[in-house]
């Protein structure tokens, strides 16, 4: 492997384990065993290594959201398009974790931020309209699409932020995938009121595998909620 690309996988992995203001490039240099030297021949800064990681997770997530144009899409590419992107919220959860701050350093980063969710704004609608073709949702207006698309993604790219915030302990070192992917419970949820009639026992079911369990001192709240959802 190139020496660029080790920089690059091991600045996620100590981004993604330590945050990324705890990380600096010396730190970067001395987990690689090489110089600082070394590193900056590659990437002039941090900022460099940032967006760089960023362009990688941008392809992942436009891989992920491509929509097959010789069918129409099922239950099955619908489960795959929220376990795929979880996932790779999860690989690149520093981004997230960290972004106002990120996208507020670097205005190289924040532009194609910007372009970066109009994209998946347009995939995520296109998947819903792809589910109504397949007949696993209701076809809705444009309008409605759309919102119920920018839904979807505030949830995906919120989730963590929620979660840091209701546990109140910063969740450092207490986050796991299982604990990222509870936000698809969300996304479903918000998905009930148009699926439908035949598909909807199937994704309830889905649904309670990934059912986020919230602070203690929630735990009336939860009640409560669980027994309005029941009624969905």
């Amino acid at each position: 492997m190139k020496t660029r690309d080790k920089i690059i996988l091991a600045s996620l992995d100590l981004f993604n384990e330590r945050g990324e203001r705890n990380v600096t490039t010396n730190h970067i240099a001395a987990h690689l065993a090489i110089s600082p030297g070394n590193l900056y021949y590659h990437f002039r800064n941090k900022s460099d290594i940032i967006y760089e990681i960023f362009l990688e997770y941008e392809k992942l997530v436009d891989y992920y959201l491509q929509i097959p144009d010789d069918r129409p899409l099922t239950l099955d590419d619908m489960m795959f398009y929220l376990e795929s992107v979880f996932d790779g919220l999860w690989s690149y959860r520093f981004f997230h974790r960290d972004l106002e701050f990120l996208l507020d350093s670097d205005e190289r980063l924040r532009e194609d931020y910007r372009g970066f969710t109009g994209r998946c704004l347009e995939s995520i609608d296109c998947i819903f309209h792809g589910l109504a073709e397949g007949g696993v949702i209701e076809n809705q207006p444009e309008e409605l699409r759309s919102a119920m698309s920018l839904n979807v993604w505030l949830v995906v790219t919120n989730w963590m932020a929620f979660l840091k915030t209701a546990h109140g302990n910063g969740l450092s070192d207490e986050l796991s995938i299982h604990m990222l992917k509870q936000g698809i419970y969300q996304v479903l949820t918000l998905e009930l009121p148009y699926l439908m009639p035949e598909y909807r026992e199937a994704v309830m079911t889905l649904r309670e595998k990934y059912r986020p369990q919230l602070p203690e001192n929630g735990e009336g709240m939860r009640s409560a909620s669980r027994k309005k959802l029941g009624n969905f």
